[in-house]
């Protein structure tokens, strides 16, 4: 069999990643958990999976790997691998995959039933099968699919049919994966063919155009549109546009509404979609009118909202919509040079979407501050250790740079050697490394990719960020707290959910030392104090118990993606140790190195300005103005309470944030022209 080179390198690349994760990881996970990782990831790049959770569980006929749940329940992926460990290209039987797809069909039987009943109650997998079996009635589809680094031979698969939900099944083999990454679009191409899918055109009009474009005007039947979504999802949103953001906003209300009580005006009142597209096919009756017969690499870029909300249309069983008398307007636009395809594109979705108000976020690695983390990477080293050498930490912009470079290395010493002096850590570790110090640990919980996404939000609002040696120096710092607060919770054995543990043991400490861990000593050292470990062992114990004690028995991993999980916790009463006090820099030293950024949260000079005018109003003011807001009805009752929690910040000592302080000071000002003083506040 003629295999392409490329092919095998890619192939060899992808197991050097697996490896390289085995050895990274303190989790004791199989090969076959860590290549599920890695793949889940390059099919959420590629747009096919989203909201993945890797979730290892092998019994007797059985065996699922990971898994993903639609926020309304009604739709679940199980995946399941098959893993060739020698890292060599090899050909898969319909009855390996065959196989594969019933150990995951018959793990679904059983977690329909009485399958979490065989887990203790702190587990991942428990979590899972205890939501599968509450929740099965919201269940209307199952997708299975299988992953495997091997290759696969086209096979056609029928759905069937479990207790009425319907179940279908997908195959990603390394050809493949190899196929969509080598085309340059880092997706798989949507190609539709209006006439053998659904016996019939899209009647249009054509032919305008520039020498960049050209442009078809259409009417989409709402049932095709709605048919479209349902096969291909989020594949079909350009990756800038926004996933659906249910029925929240008041646009997707009204779009709702008139769905169901004026289907026939949905054309009307509805502004349409933006589509983009490599090219088009068109077809003519005897009159030569055009209609369009096929689209390749179709991509809504506005109308994410329209789209999915029709979809969701026809899910409700209460007030199903009819969708025959809903149609939608389309504009196809044709980039005819795919080297202007990407900045078109982008510029399309970025001024178009005007029905609900979005923030524009480039989520590529090509972004400004990821160059700049790399190049910082590449070229400082960190200090000398007694008896042990330097170390140069190496930061994955891209996917693959790491493996890539490792294959250059001539020997297996030099490439040990390697890995011991450059520590690996990826865009999306970054990004639970300082969402995690921030104290955003339920937008870690939320996964690698949407945390990513969240993180780099976050850097558009922040605006300018002094990216520096310093900077780096301290990412580094808690990258190290990171991975040593990972290995410490792994060792305690609490059974699950070991990664919401570690990101809330991380903000909690952040939290209860105001920020004040020395980061200089952890990069001088590259590693953390006893003090350090102490209370994170500590602290771990604390927010173990906190997030299985979830409210009402709520799902655990859910419970931990919500913000009052973090508010709960943090609200607790808690002293750190003497032995971590004693180690804590001071607010005197903070206060003096306050200018180089501890996080992507830290205050400008002007937000500086705003902290030092709320901290030079004593502690007893704030309370003041809290006491008399109340009693006078003035104010709202938040501002009240955060008054209240200023006076509490600068009575201990503590520096509140620009948030807080910027609120506080309007809050101020306008009891001050209310006529509050001292005197009056009692």
């Amino acid at each position: 069999m003629s295999i392409d080179i490329g092919l095998q390198e890619f192939a060899s690349d992808l197991y050097q990643q697996v490896i390289i994760a085995k050895e990274n990881d303190v989790n004791n996970f199989e090969l076959e958990d860590f290549y599920t990782n890695i793949m889940l990831e390059y099919l959420e790049d590629i747009g096919e999976v989203e909201d993945t959770v890797i979730c290892p569980f092998r019994g007797h006929g059985l065996q699922m790997n990971g898994y993903s749940i639609s926020e309304e329940f009604d739709s679940i992926d199980l995946y399941v691998s098959d893993f060739i460990e020698s890292g060599e290209l090899k050909t898969l039987s319909r009855s390996d995959i065959d196989a594969c797809l019933k150990r995951a069909i018959q793990l679904y039987r059983k977690a329909i039933n009485d399958l979490y009943e065989s887990f203790k109650k702190d587990t991942d997998t428990y979590g899972f099968a205890s939501e599968i079996y509450n929740q099965k009635d919201k269940i209307r589809n199952v997708r299975i699919v299988a992953l495997t680094n091997g290759i696969v031979k086209k096979i056609e698969f029928n759905n069937i049919t479990i207790e009425g939900v319907d179940i279908s099944f997908n195959i990603w083999d390394i050809e493949r994966l190899y196929r969509c990454y080598n085309s340059g679009k880092l997706r798989e191409v949507v190609e539709i063919d209006f006439l053998e899918k659904y016996n019939t055109t899209i009647e249009c009009l054509e032919n305008i155009s520039s020498d960049k474009y050209c442009v078809y005007l259409a009417i989409v039947p709402g049932k095709i549109l709605s048919e479209l979504y349902k096969e291909y999802g989020p594949r079909l949103l350009e990756r800038n546009v926004r996933s659906f953001l249910q029925a929240k906003g008041q646009v997707n209300k009204g779009m709702k509404n008139t769905l169901q009580e004026e289907p026939d005006m949905f054309l009307a009142y509805n502004n349409g979609i933006s589509v983009t597209a490599e090219s088009v096919e068109i077809s003519r009756d005897s009159n030569g009118k055009p209609s369009i017969k096929k689209i390749k690499d179709m991509q809504i870029v506005n109308g994410g909202q329209t789209t999915a909300s029709i979809f969701n249309s026809t899910k409700d069983k209460k007030n199903q919509v009819d969708l025959c008398n809903v149609y939608v307007q389309m504009k196809l636009s044709v980039i005819k040079d795919s080297r202007d395809a990407n900045e078109i594109i982008s510029r399309i979705s970025t001024f178009a979407n005007t029905q609900n108000k979005i923030q524009t976020a480039d989520f590529s690695a090509n972004d400004p501050f990821h160059r700049k983390i790399e190049e910082l990477s590449r070229t400082i080293w960190t200090p000398l250790q007694n008896g042990s050498n330097s170390l140069n930490w190496f930061y994955e912009r891209a996917r693959g740079q790491y493996a890539e470079i490792l294959s250059k290395q001539s020997t297996a010493l030099r490439k040990k050697q390697f890995k011991e002096e450059h520590p690996l850590f990826s865009k999306t570790d970054l990004a639970k490394y300082e969402n995690s110090w921030d104290q955003l640990p339920y937008h870690v919980s939320e996964g690698g990719q949407k945390n990513f996404k969240k993180f780099t939000l976050r850097l558009k609002e922040r605006g300018n960020l002094t990216l520096g040696v310093k900077y780096y120096e301290h990412l580094i710092a808690k990258a190290i707290l990171f991975k040593e607060t990972e290995r410490l919770v792994q060792v305690q054995n609490y059974g699950g959910y070991r990664a919401n543990i570690v990101t809330y043991t991380i903000a909690f400490l952040s939290n209860k030392t105001s920020q004040r861990i020395d980061m200089d000593y952890i990069w001088q050292n590259q590693c953390l104090t006893d003090a350090i470990r102490h209370e994170i062992i500590y602290i771990s114990r604390l927010v173990h118990k906190h997030i299985v004690d979830s409210p009402n028995g709520a799902n655990i991993g859910e419970w931990c993606k919500n913000k009052k999980c973090w508010e709960t916790l943090r609200d607790t009463e808690y002293m750190v140790s003497k032995e971590l006090e004693d180690e804590l820099i001071s607010l005197k030293r903070a206060s003096s190195v306050s200018s180089v950024p501890s996080g992507i949260n830290s205050p400008t000079e002007e937000e500086k300005e705003v902290i030092e005018k709320v901290k030079n109003v004593p502690a007893n003011t704030w309370f003041s103005i809290s006491k008399w807001a109340k009693e006078t009805n003035n104010l709202q009752s938040w501002q009240r309470s955060l008054l209240f929690s200023i006076g509490t910040i600068l009575s201990r000592g503590k520096n509140p944030t620009y948030k807080q302080a910027n609120q506080a000071f309007n809050a101020y000002n306008i009891a001050v022209t209310k006529g509050f003083n001292e005197s009056s506040g009692g």
